[in-house]
């Protein structure tokens, strides 16, 4: 009899404890461009106690720079149930919010997350998405500036951008309505 119960006090033990909390991972690049953000992820979330293999998991999804496949990889991580999802770029985000209004959401965005529709405003982003603006965009201006001003004498600057970036046309915008120099001519090249 003592024997029984002994033996199913492990089993007992193990119902009890609490499921692993899934974090889902979704990307826009491949494993191999973005392996140093998986690593700074996985860092970040060690030194906040959560040790992938030990105490959590993390479901990666990635689209191989394939926008298209983003909704359906979001999708597979709202079936998947994951706890939250981590949304490493605004198509990420996107895709994320479409699929999902109750599952967290977390990212890191170029462009303005307001004017992007991923939260209602900075101050109350309301929904179920936050993060993080790094407000490179907003910067392209100043770095026209410095430009200007390490070559004063430039008299056609051009810019390369990736038109199929999300951000390129307000990229592209910001640049030409702060173009300070009368007697520059700046050409986007946008095709």
């Amino acid at each position: 009899m003592a024997l029984g119960g002994a033996a199913a006090w492990p089993l007992a033990g193990r119902a009890q404890q609490p499921a692993m909390p899934v974090i889902g991972f979704l990307d826009l690049r491949s494993p191999g461009e973005a392996a140093y953000a998986a690593a700074a992820f996985r860092e970040g979330l060690n030194e906040v106690g959560y040790v992938e293999g030990q105490n959590s998991a993390i479901e990666y999804r990635w689209a191989e720079g394939q926008v298209d496949r983003l909704p359906a990889l979001a999708a597979e991580l709202v079936r998947r149930q994951v706890a939250v999802i981590f949304a490493g770029s605004t198509p990420s985000v996107q895709a994320a919010k479409a699929a999902t209004a109750t599952i967290p959401i977390i990212f890191v965005s170029a462009g303005d997350p307001v004017q992007l529709g991923m939260v209602a405003s900075f101050n109350r982003p309301g929904g179920n998405a936050t993060g993080v603006n790094l407000f490179t965009t907003e910067l392209e201006p100043k770095k026209l500036e410095l430009l200007h001003e390490f070559v004063p004498k430039a008299a056609v600057i051009g810019v390369l951008l990736n038109p199929s970036y999300v951000h390129a046309e307000t990229q592209s915008n910001d640049l030409l309505a702060a173009d300070r120099c009368a007697s520059c001519q700046l050409y986007p090249a946008l095709h």
